[in-house]
This record gives C-alpha cells, structure tokens and sequence, in this order.
C-alpha cells in the first residue's frame, strides 16, 4: 500500500500555483488563527478568535463546511488553507461513534482534501504554510499513549499473538492525518530547505517516541513515514541513528518493553544496506553496543527476523565482521529457553552463509562446543534445528576444511545421540551426520572413535571407583553404628 502511496505522491502534475499570503493593501478576512502551543505575544485580537489546541470545538460555528481551495480566488486561498487546518486541529470522541458526527465528518472531508493537494502537486504552499501544516499534524498525532497492555498483562513473553492487540479509536483521522505527512515529505513540491525548519530535532524524537504504539497499522505508517525523512533529509540521518540506538539501550538494559523494535530494525536493515565501504567506526560500534545485545531480552521472538536480516547485512558489507557477530551470539546463548534457541540457530546460520574460512577459523572452537550442546538438547527441535546445519552445503564446505578441529568436539554429542535420544528423528539426522563426517575422513572418524571409546571405558573405571568407595564408607559406617 505505501509504495502506491509513495510511487502516486512522486507523480508530477501541472506547474504548481503558489499559495502566496495577500499583499498589505488587502483587508483581511474575518477568520482569525491563534495556536495555544505558540508562545503569544500579547492578548487574542478578538474574543470570539479559536485556538488550535487540539482540544474538541466549543461550538457549531468552530468547524463548518468550508469552499474547496480550487473553487475561490487565489488571494483567498491563504487564508482559506489557515482556517481549514484550524478545522482538522480539533480532535474528537470516537468512544462514542455518534457525538460530533457531524463535525467528524467536515474534518475526514477537509484532510481528504488537503491529501489531493498534495498528491496533484498543483498548489505551492508557503513558508507560513509549511509551518501551519507540521502544526497541524504534530497537534493530531502527538498524544500521549494509553497504558500498554502488557502493564496488566500476566504474559511474560509479551507475544503480540497471545496479547489483545490494541487499535486506536481514533484512527478515521489519524490515518489521514498520517497519510498527508507521508505525501507531504514525498511530494516533489515540498522544499527540504523550508521542510527542515519544522521538521525537526524534537519531531523526529517524538515521533521516535510515537513507535511505541500497540496499533499495528499506526507503527507501519510511522516506519514508511521515518525512512522517507531519512531520505529526504540528509541533515538528520546522524540524529536519527543515534536516538534509535537511545531506544534500543532503553529498551535492553531498562525497560524490555517497547512495541516498535521490529519497525525501527526494519528501517535499519535499508540504511545498513546503503553503508558505504569501509564501513565508519561509528556503524562498527553501533552493531556491537545495541544490535547486538537486542538478543538478551526474552521478548525477542516478535521482532528477530528484523534483527538477524540486520546482523546479515553487516556481515555482507564486511566479512571480518563473522567473528564478533557469532562471538556476540554466543554471549547471549539462551540457557533454558528452548524456543530463543531455535531462533539463534537459525539466525547463526545465515551469518554462516555469508561467513569466510579466514572469520570462521577465528571463532569456529568455541561455536561448535556450543553446536555440541545443542545436538545433545532433550529438547528434540533443538537438537534437530543443531543438526539441520549439515543441510547447507557452505556450512558443509567449512567443516570439511577445519575437520581435524571440528570433529573431536562434536563426535561424543553424536555417539550420544546415536546411543539413546528419545526422538526417532533426531536419531535420523545424527545417523546421517555420522556418514557424512566418515565419507569426508574415515582415518579421523576411527580415532575419534577409539577416543570416544577410551575416554568411556576411564570415565566407567572411575564411576566404579567411586561406587566402591562408598560402599566401603557404608560398611565402616555400619560397623560403627553396631558397636
């Protein structure tokens, strides 16, 4: 949906007419703007004046129906566009669909509107104008959130799929509100020279702070209408990444809690794509600091296939990177969580795709210890997602190379397996893995084998050691006892 959006608001109509302010000679008109969140200058002109606070209309007369801006005189547009934002300021009740339906109505007809405008390109609007619109939008959709559901929730997880998924009531006109933002940063006619004075610092951290929201439809938005301000507006893309990786710190060592980690990763995954080689220092940190460590938090499940595409992206642009990402992914190795361990199998093999023999060699010892435990896991989709890494042929390729190494740290997980895991498939596969690693090098699979085999018969001899051990100290203790 949003590249149509996108792909319709970059169409080029008729030579734009510009919505100029009309000269001083002119009287003007009777509709009077003044903004609450403005800092005045003195009393209002008139007592009967509206205010532009966002609150709801305090009469009939404050939102009517007003002429379209292609049917009056040029001279009249100015502030006929001032008195229409004025209208699409006020907010309203959707609790109840029936109160102000009305003046719903005029407002859902008038941001219709001004979407057309700016999607045919035919009006210019002026530097009061672009003030006046940001005005408007920031009014509309910076509120302050209700309270998360998982504050009441007995869901640990916080799985969106288990959670009653929240939807703003209001989301008529907040989609439309949302919807021209999208159109006006995209549209050819917007000047980002003019666009960047209002479009700034503190709006990209509130609507940084808007991603937090539980209705999915909002954060989608929110997500296209980001990356489009990274775009276009070169100027804030340092600030842009630094305050992501502000959220991402909040929500690792803080909070673990926060809605919109999969879109902010979304929007990563294209600027990493477009890093430049060599990548900076700052991108190398970045990677280690906070992308890195988004693998603690138990919530990971709903935002990891973002997170892993981001980790793969890095490891693309610079392959001595394979090292400190798997290193990395063994330093957040789930323990008792089974399910966070089938992701980080899978993501660790797709960073193994893209992995080179020279990284691999660096990190392939204390990988393989840990590949060892989880082909011994009693939990079967563990142990078969460990295992199904011997179905991709680079893996392969890999461990064909570094046999010698790789081989005696896995090969007592293997005979296990082979001796008594309870899941049939599970001894399918390992059966499997057996037979690849003795095709590839039977002289290294028998010495394994009869080290496997030694390395048993000491353990067998100690354990009976240590039984007949005991048992003397539980005849002694028996002696003692009797006399």
């Amino acid at each position: 949906m949003f590249n149509r959006i996108i792909k319709r608001g970059q169409r080029k109509g008729s030579k734009a007419e510009p919505i100029e302010p009309p000269s001083s000679n002119m009287p003007p008109p009777s509709v009077t703007v003044n903004h609450a969140s403005r800092s005045a200058g003195g009393p209002p002109s008139a007592a009967n004046s509206q205010q532009v606070s966002g609150g709801t209309p305090t009469g009939s007369s404050a939102v009517e129906v007003l002429p379209l801006l292609k049917d009056v005189a040029t001279t009249d547009r100015h502030y006929l566009f001032l008195r229409k934002l004025q209208i699409c300021s006020f907010s309203f009740d959707f609790s109840d669909t029936l109160k102000s339906a009305r003046e719903k109505e005029i407002k859902r007809q008038t941001l219709t509107e001004f979407i057309e405008l700016m999607q045919s390109g035919s009006f210019k609007l002026n530097d009061t104008l672009h003030e006046e619109l940001i005005r408007m939008v920031s009014v509309n959709i910076f509120r302050c959130l209700p309270p998360a559901s998982h504050e009441s929730s007995v869901n640990e997880a916080g799985d969106p799929e288990e959670d009653d998924m929240y939807l703003e009531p209001s989301w008529p006109h907040l989609q439309l509100v949302y919807e021209l933002l999208l159109r006006y940063i995209v549209s050819s006619e917007t000047d980002t020279k003019i666009a960047k004075r209002y479009i700034d610092h503190s709006f990209v951290l509130k609507l940084l702070d808007l991603f937090d929201s539980e209705d999915p439809r909002e954060r989608e938005y929110l997500k296209t209408i980001l990356h489009r301000i990274y775009g276009k507006f070169m100027v804030h893309r340092p600030f842009i990444r630094k305050a992501i990786n502000d959220i991402f710190y909040r929500f690792i060592f803080e909070t673990e809690r926060y809605s919109g980690i999969g879109e902010l990763l979304e929007i990563l995954g294209s600027i990493i794509n477009g890093f430049a080689m060599p990548m900076k220092e700052e991108h190398k940190i970045f990677l280690v600091r906070a992308l890195i460590p988004l693998h603690k938090p138990k919530s990971i499940t709903p935002y990891h296939q973002q997170l892993s595409y981001c980790i793969v992206q890095f490891v693309e642009k610079d392959y001595k990177l394979a090292d400190t990402v798997i290193r990395g992914l063994l330093k957040y190795w789930p323990v008792t969580n089974c399910g966070k361990e089938v992701l980080f199998l899978g993501e660790l093999e797709e960073v193994l795709e893209v992995t080179q023999a020279t990284e691999f060699q660096r990190c392939m010892v204390p990988l393989f210890r840990q590949i060892a435990r989880c082909l011994n896991s009693s939990h079967f989709q563990v142990a078969e997602r460990a295992l199904f890494l011997w179905n991709n042929e680079h893996i392969v390729d890999l461990i064909a190379q570094n046999r010698q190494v790789i081989l005696p740290l896995i090969f007592r997980a293997l005979e296990k397996n082979m001796e008594g895991h309870w899941n049939p498939a599970v001894h399918g596969l390992t059966s499997n893995v057996r037979k690849m690693f003795l095709e590839m090098d039977m002289d290294l699979f028998q010495q394994c084998n009869r080290q496997y085999a030694e390395r048993e018969s000491k353990a067998r001899e100690m354990e009976e050691q240590r039984e007949f051990k005991w048992k003397k100290l539980e005849a002694v203790a028996g002696r003692a006892m009797v006399s």
